[in-house]
């Protein structure tokens, strides 16, 4: 009980004494702008991915039930699969070239 108090008045030393080490300027400078490009950047290509890997998953799982209620289908259902694939990569992509060329 002794180490875990230790520890929990550590980690409150270090987040009280944090914000006030990350605060300090120069006194003449002026503050950099935030890039919101760079942020908004960030944002649309987690998004991007998120979504590129929710649309594969439920397309392998399409896929998958499609060939398993008909085997003989095998050579249709794995093509149809596989470009979907690829659009759906081809998406992510898209907007990975869009953003750093945006970004850069």
């Amino acid at each position: 009980m002794k180490r875990f108090s230790m520890i929990l008045f550590a980690v409150l030393a270090v987040a009280f004494i944090a914000p006030a080490a990350f605060a300090q300027t120069n006194a003449g400078a002026a503050p950099e702008p935030t890039n919101w490009v760079a942020l908004a950047a960030g944002f649309s290509m987690a998004i991007a991915s998120g979504l590129c890997g929710l649309a594969q998953g439920r397309a392998t799982a399409a896929a998958c039930e499609g060939l398993a209620r008909n085997p003989g289908a095998v050579v249709a259902i794995r093509f149809a699969f596989i470009l979907g694939l690829v659009l759906i990569e081809s998406m992510a992509l898209y907007t990975f070239a869009i953003i750093f060329l945006k970004v850069k």
